[in-house]
């Protein structure tokens, strides 16, 4: 008798939009970084530069995770938004425009695994 394997769960779902919000915050965040460390004094951005490198690698997979349909990539988008949410809060207490802009995308991300993973629980 065959033993049946269990079942891979697809969501079907495209993620295009999510998954280009993704995108966008990691960039954000790594030309953040890279502008970080030009910045005359970098011991004040230590932590932004901290929190910029998580963030992006953090984004970067979950957008990975959601473009192979991962079964975990839903769960993985709380951690996103976590991510995304310290970040911008760090990056809108400096002044430079490339910690503004940051901030802006890592927002933008932030409410979009929001009401992403949020969209999941009512199903």
């Amino acid at each position: 008798m065959e033993q049946q394997q269990p079942g891979h769960h697809h969501s079907g779902h495209k993620h295009e939009a999510l998954i280009q919000t993704l995108l966008d915050c990691a960039r954000a965040c790594e030309e953040c970084a890279t502008a970080c460390l030009d910045e005359k004094d970098v011991t004040p951005m230590a932590h932004c530069i901290e929190l910029d490198r998580d963030c992006a690698e953090i984004c970067f997979l979950g957008a990975k995770l959601l473009l192979r349909d991962s079964e975990i990539s839903h769960k993985f988008l709380v951690i996103c938004e976590e991510a995304c949410r310290e970040c911008a809060e760090e990056c809108g207490m400096h002044e430079h425009d490339h910690c503004k802009r940051c901030a802006e995308a890592c927002r933008r991300c932030e409410q979009a695994c929001h009401e992403h993973h949020g969209q999941q629980q009512m199903k």
